[in-house]
């Protein structure tokens, strides 16, 4: 068997996972290629914003979507005003989650802000369901 064969089929010296340039390309490098596009957007990039512009002046929807979308990024949320009733006890909760409902149904709340929500009022149900079993768990313990 050659030493190629013994060594996974690499040259002598080498070992599996090993690279041939250990240190490899620096961090950060970029390719000349990029770099001659950047530079060539670069130079152009404020003719082509102006033009952008005109032609959303002129009527043109897809330059005018083009303008508003990088001048004013979409919302990612906003505040919701909606007033729930006390989340102390199971009869609130789901009262909570009704109110939530009919939100959404009405178009007060976006579907998406409604489900936000209801998992935070989901989690609160959580937490009132574990402190009446501790209290419980806690009345049985003390009886015996």
């Amino acid at each position: 068997m050659s030493d190629s064969e013994k060594s996974g089929g690499l040259r002598p010296g080498w070992q599996p996972g090993q690279s041939g340039n250990p240190k490899g390309r620096p961090r950060g490098s970029r390719n000349r290629v990029t770099i001659v596009a950047l530079a060539a957007m670069e130079e152009g990039a404020d003719a082509i914003a102006r033009k952008v512009v005109d032609m959303a002046k002129e009527g043109d929807m897809s330059a005018a979507r083009l303008v508003i979308e990088r001048l004013v990024p979409p919302a990612k949320e906003r505040p919701i005003f909606l007033t729930l009733p006390e989340t102390s006890t199971a009869s609130g909760i789901a009262a909570a989650q009704q109110a939530i409902l009919q939100a959404v149904a009405a178009g007060d709340l976006l579907p998406g802000e409604g489900t936000t929500l209801a998992g935070i009022v989901e989690a609160r149900r959580k937490a009132v369901e574990t402190l009446e079993l501790e209290q419980r768990i806690s009345a049985l313990e003390t009886r015996k």
